[in-house]
């Protein structure tokens, strides 16, 4: 009984100190790739730190300690074949990069466990890499559909969400797509668009879901060039949102594409990419703040 007790008591204070010092991290000045935080006015994210040719591309992805960072780029937008996705690491009290992950793909995303980046390369595909010691392994295919799988992202409740025309219309007309909900069993998978407020007749598509499904953040007015606004929308008891709101003028400043919306692990940043123009496309940040 005695030694169960001290096995347990020993877990609780192993997660607590793993806790700690992945809060003392974010909260360190070596946080954020050594950037200064932003306030409420949105900035370049380390415009000295990332000199990529071509333009940033779609969402970004913070490991849970806050020592990974990871990003896309290419040559042109709607030109997959130049994505890389690049990363820098903090390791021997600095932060090292960066480095190519691999090309072609985009829009990483961390696992709940953070062992597993799920990337994009097709429309009706999600492609995974796992943790190998410091690396990762090759990717392979995950999940194949006949319908878009865009933007895939897990939270707590073991389902997904993505962009999506699910059954309706064709994987290649962009303005069937809806924000969805993907679900899988041992033996059947289902997806469910979220129906109103969120989705319009347009494209629906680019989106960040927290972890609990608390909250949404989509690009929302979006014209038939893809120009958009970033909204946020909150989830009710009876699991129907609220009608999105605007994040506010000085994030939707005029118009420009803004997509790849992310907030960090410890919730003090909203991450976008933002460009009027393929000239001008870069990752920015600002205080996040939930209205």
């Amino acid at each position: 009984m005695y030694k169960h007790f001290m096995i347990a008591l020993l877990l609780v204070l192993t997660t607590n100190l793993v806790c700690r010092a992945q809060t003392d991290f974010w909260n360190s000045a070596h946080a954020y790739l050594g950037q200064t935080p932003p306030g409420d006015t949105p900035k370049i994210f380390a415009p000295t730190l990332l000199p990529d040719t071509g333009i940033a591309m779609d969402r970004v992805a913070w490991s849970a300690d806050g020592k990974e960072f990871y990003y896309c780029n290419a040559l042109k937008w709607f030109s997959t074949g130049t994505n890389k996705i690049k990363y820098f690491r903090y390791t021997d009290h600095q932060w090292k990069g960066p480095f190519i992950l691999i090309d072609q793909f985009y829009a990483p995303t961390f696992s709940l466990d953070d062992n597993t980046l799920y990337l994009q390369l097709n429309q009706g595909e999600v492609w995974q890499s796992r943790r190998k010691g410091h690396d990762w392994t090759k990717p392979e295919l995950y999940l194949k559909k006949n319908y878009g799988l865009y933007d895939f992202m897990p939270v707590q409740s073991g389902a997904f969400y993505v962009g999506s025309n699910g059954k309706q219309g064709s994987m290649q007309d962009w303005s069937t797509y809806d924000f969805c909900k993907f679900t899988m069993s041992a033996k059947d998978t289902t997806i469910q668009s979220l129906g109103a407020p969120l989705n319009t007749p347009g494209f629906d598509g680019d989106f960040f879901i927290a972890r609990d499904e608390s909250f949404i953040i989509i690009s929302a007015k979006e014209t038939k060039d893809f120009e958009c606004e970033l909204y946020i929308s909150h989830r009710k008891n009876d699991g129907t949102w609220t009608t999105p709101e605007s994040m506010g003028p000085l994030i939707n400043n005029g118009t420009a594409h803004r997509w790849g919306q992310y907030v960090t692990p410890d919730n003090k940043y909203l991450f976008y990419t933002q460009g009027t123009s393929e000239k001008d496309c870069h990752i920015y940040w600002v205080r996040f703040h939930k209205p």
